[in-house]
């Protein structure tokens, strides 16, 4: 792996654990509707998401469901380094017809976990995930998997998370626990909230629970 899954490398520790927490979270957040697409983003880069994305692929799929990560980042995207890829063609070449999604898939070496890398980085990002192929690709998606988890550029940085958002059935936030100011946060919580995104919650990344705090936590509830 070229970035380090903790879900993957070390599977029982306590942040693996979290990341099964944030699965149950999902799977329970819409009672009344199933969960097939799931947006994740953050305020502002260097927060941890693509990291999230990647991990929370890996505790899906070892549940045992289907599942697809498309990196949707069409700027900066990094997927194909944490799953060490090839990233010669992918999501944007599908967006433009190039390719069908049977030539531009991934598998990993995790069973039941695929990835969608960016492809080349296009001159028109956000118009490409606005397009009538992208919801296309989505269909197509949702036919072939049971969750589809897309990785989207910072909110406050350009149009594209709020763009696809409004795509899926469900957005994750990702905060990055003391480097993010709270003015951002909010400002991205209002971004989605005007483009009609169907907020699931906040992740806060790299948060430091006190000594002896958990173990109060799981024997005292």
């Amino acid at each position: 792996m070229g970035r380090k899954l903790v879900t993957v490398s070390n599977s029982h520790s306590f942040v693996s654990e979290q990341f099964r927490t944030i699965r149950t979270n999902i799977t329970f957040a819409m009672p009344d509707q199933e969960i097939k697409t799931i947006l994740v983003t953050s305020a502002t880069p260097g927060e941890g998401k693509s990291t999230n994305v990647a991990n929370l692929g890996v505790v899906f799929a070892q549940e045992g469901k289907k599942i697809c990560i498309v990196d949707a980042d069409l700027r900066k995207p990094t997927m194909h380094y944490t799953f060490q890829l090839q990233n010669l063609r992918g999501l944007s070449n599908l967006l433009t017809k190039q390719y069908d999604l049977s030539d531009v898939l991934n598998s990993t070496d995790i069973p039941n976990l695929f990835v969608l890398t960016s492809g080349p980085i296009p001159p028109n990002p956000a118009e490409l995930l606005s397009s009538k192929a992208m919801d296309s690709v989505i269909r197509q998606l949702i036919n072939d998997f049971d969750m589809i988890i897309f990785d989207a550029p910072p909110l406050l940085s350009v149009t594209d998370a709020q763009i696809l958002s409004n795509k899926c059935n469900g957005t994750l936030l990702i905060v990055n626990s003391g480097a993010v100011e709270n003015a951002s946060v909010l400002k991205a919580k209002s971004s989605l909230e005007a483009s009609k995104a169907n907020i699931l919650g906040v992740v806060l990344n790299n948060y430091k629970i006190p000594v002896g705090e958990y173990y109060d936590q799981y024997y005292h509830k």
